[in-house]
Formats: structure tokens, C-alpha cells, sequence
């Protein structure tokens, strides 16, 4: 089992699999009253470089449920570059806590930290991967389907969010569809990684500009903001190049019986309707529930190793 949960690419399909098992108990448990305490007399150290809220909240509340005890700091607060270095950083953190999460802007400044840190790092959203909200999605698809069944249709801009969906779906064997243009495909890296996982687990990527020809034959229909945090200065033109791309009732309508997910927050009116977000195939605050319980789980994973 690797030390970190940088990427999921970094883990097999079935430690991947573990973890969601591992969540869905911790969900059933919780709900009846019996809480796990595999954090107890743990510390979580949380550095957030972004605003956030469901990130934010589910890492709190989860470590706390657990047992453990979480310390929340900033960028502007550490400093990385600034007031110390990212070895620094990494290494004063591996001697007083016993996780790092971290939520940062440059996917290599998250690696940098996890190569000196001695103690497992977390994924916590990056410009390149969200793993923590893939599986979250995976799990929330997971009480609707079987692996073997899910046909994702993801709409939009090939982001970090759809790059960890098409890892996800390569590495656990279920099929997704990408609809974006031709120059806001997901990263080519992860294209060529998923395509040779698939040949092991079963899955299937695929991608067309056509958001109309992803939808064809889907059970889950997922979107996300055209402009993410960083890329607020390109809002504009992204509203023109993404203007075809919007999750609508018309667009819906051609997979009737297909849930509609996004990781939030949504810029509604935009990439998705109001109509749509909140109609009754929505299962988006499905998703930001599940990733409290699919972070609780790969905390106990990672301090379980």
C-alpha cells in the first residue's frame, strides 16, 4: 500500500475497492450510533492553500468522529516559499502530527511535501487530481449501481475532477464517457495511464466533443464549474467556449433514467440548470455527504498500514 493518497493511479483497484467498503461501514455505523475511534490520540494536520467548505467541514467532522484531534492552517499562515521551505514544512509536520491533509494550487508543491514528509500525505484537491471527491462519486454511484453498470457521462471541462473519474474509472472497471472540447480534454498523461488500466480492470474510457452523443445509454450524468479556482480571469471566454455544455432538462431527457451528479459548488445557470440540480434525479448532496465517509476511510487505511 503506498505511504500517500496523492493520486489514485498510485493504488490498485482492489485497495481502492477496501477503502469503499471500508466507507460504506462507516456510513452504516455512524448511522447507527456506533462510531468508530481508530483516531484516537491522533493528530491531523490540514493546509489549505483554497477556500473550501465541503473539503473543509468533512475533514473536520470525519476526524473528530474518529476520535482524532485536526489542526487547520492556511497558506498565508505557513508561509511555503515564503517563510519556510516546502522540506522544512514536510518535516517539522512529520515530527508533531500523524497525517497531513493538504489542499493546494500546484499539484507538484503536494508531491514536494508528501517526498520529505515522513508521515502519510492526503490529496485534498490539486490544479491536477480530487481523488477524495472521485471516490466519494464513486461511492454515491455505488448506491444507485454495481460497478459492471455504471455508465458515467461526464460533461464539461476535462478538469482535475475528470481527470480522477477517468482514473477511477480505469482502475475499478466501469465505463465513462467525456464530453469536452477538443482543447479541454482530460490530461494526456492520465489518458494514456487510464487506457492501459483498463486493459486490466475492464473499464472503458471514452471521449467526443458531442455532450449529446456522452449522455447516449448513461445511468450517471456528471458536470463541474467551466472556470475553476485560479482560472477565474478566463470565466468569460470559458462561458463561450462551454456555452454547448450545459447539463439542461433537454440534455437529460436523453438518458431519462440517469442521475445527475456535481461536486459542488455549482455555478448555477451555467454549467447546470437549477431545474436540473435540484430535480428529483439529482444526487449531488448524496456526493458531499459520501465524502465524509470516504475520508474517514482513507485515513484509517493510511494510519492503518
Amino acid at each position: 500500500m503506498p505511504k500517500d493518497f496523492l493520486s489514485l493511479a498510485d493504488w490498485s483497484g482492489s485497495e481502492l475497492l477496501k477503502v469503499l467498503e471500508r466507507a460504506v461501514q462507516l456510513k452504516t455505523n455512524l448511522r447507527e450510533g456506533e462510531p468508530s475511534h481508530s483516531l484516537n490520540g491522533k493528530s491531523v494536520a490540514m493546509y489549505f492553500e483554497h477556500p473550501s467548505l465541503r473539503t473543509h467541514v468533512t475533514f473536520q467532522t470525519g476526524i473528530s468522529q474518529l476520535g482524532g484531534n485536526s489542526i487547520f492552517l492556511t497558506g498565508d499562515q505557513v508561509g511555503i516559499g515564503k517563510r519556510e521551505s516546502v522540506s522544512d514544512v514536510a518535516r517539522s509536520l512529520s515530527r508533531w502530527v500523524d497525517v497531513l491533509v493538504a489542499r493546494t494550487a500546484k499539484h507538484d508543491l503536494l508531491v514536494d511535501l508528501a517526498s520529505n514528509a515522513e508521515i502519510p500525505v492526503v490529496n485534498a484537491l490539486t490544479d491536477k487530481f480530487h481523488p477524495c471527491q472521485a471516490m466519494a462519486d464513486v461511492m454515491t454511484m455505488l448506491e444507485h449501481s454495481s460497478l459492471s453498470e455504471i455508465r458515467l457521462a461526464y460533461i464539461g471541462d476535462g478538469n482535475n475532477v475528470a481527470n480522477s473519474l477517468t482514473l477511477a474509472a480505469s482502475m475499478l472497471g466501469f465505463e465513462i464517457f467525456l464530453a469536452t472540447p477538443e482543447d479541454y480534454r482530460p490530461s494526456g498523461e492520465v489518458w494514456e495511464i487510464a487506457l492501459r488500466s483498463c486493459r486490466q480492470s475492464g473499464g472503458k474510457v471514452s471521449w467526443a466533443e458531442s455532450p449529446e452523443e456522452a449522455v447516449q445509454g448513461a445511468n450517471f450524468i456528471y458536470t463541474d464549474v467551466w472556470a475553476s479556482m485560479g482560472q477565474e480571469s478566463e470565466s468569460e471566454a470559458r462561458r463561450k467556449i462551454f456555452s454547448g455544455y450545459q447539463v439542461n432538462q433537454k440534455l437529460v431527457s436523453s438518458a431519462p433514467n440517469a442521475w445527475v451528479m456535481h461536486d459542488l459548488p455549482a455555478h448555477r445557470g451555467e454549467e447546470i440548470t437549477n431545474e436540473v440540480l435540484d430535480g428529483s434525479q439529482s444526487i449531488v448532496f448524496d456526493q458531499a455527504e459520501n465524502r465524509l465517509h470516504v475520508q474517514k476511510a482513507i485515513l484509517e487505511t493510511l494510519l492503518s498500514r
